[in-house]
């Protein structure tokens, strides 16, 4: 666990974070952006909202986390009895506005995605919820839980962990920003 005055961990091994927002447009974009991922160090930035960052941050380096997990925002609430608990850690869209104001100007690397509106929703949900939909074309409920959204989860951990040309996680005007840090 770090906290702004202690070291950062290895960014190798250390989780990231996924939220949702309202969509934008990027310029010369031709798909709307409506969630990001960035490192959890990023929640230590100078201009995220501190403490709340800092807190979030502790949260996300619980010691309970594979290398490298992304963690939604969902999954937090989830784990802050679902949303209880965010009043002892802060205020999480204030946070995650300061971060979509780094991620979007180039401030902080970012992986910027336009999900789809099913996949955009199980990222909004608790790890174990379901998500009931009805298909007009065919007039069937399609139930979309755990598992759909585990393999989501999955195949986005595969784009982290193995980047194309197209999407490579630190491909911008600013290659690698780490959170302000004390001077030895």
């Amino acid at each position: 666990m770090t906290s702004r005055s202690g070291s950062l961990p290895n960014a190798e091994d250390a989780p990231y974070f996924l939220f949702a927002h309202e969509p934008y447009f990027p310029p010369h974009g031709l798909r709307e952006i409506n969630t990001t991922i960035v490192e959890a160090a990023i929640l230590l930035h100078s201009r995220v909202q501190q403490p709340d960052g800092d807190r979030m941050h502790r949260i996300l380096n619980n010691g309970r986390r594979r290398t490298r997990e992304i963690v939604p925002l969902a999954t937090l609430t989830h784990e802050l009895d679902g949303g209880a608990g965010w009043l002892a850690v802060g205020d999480w869209e204030q946070v995650t506005h300061d971060l979509l104001i780094l991620s979007r100007f180039g401030t902080c690397d970012a992986i910027r995605l336009g999900l789809p509106a099913i996949e955009r929703a199980l990222m909004c949900t608790a790890p174990n919820s379901e998500l009931l939909t009805f298909d007009a074309a065919t007039g069937q409920r399609v139930t979309y839980g755990p598992t759909e959204r585990a393999s989501l989860l999955a195949q986005l951990q595969t784009r982290l962990d193995h980047p194309t040309a197209e999407h490579t996680y630190g491909a911008g005007p600013v290659a690698r920003t780490w959170p302000d840090r004390p001077r030895p």
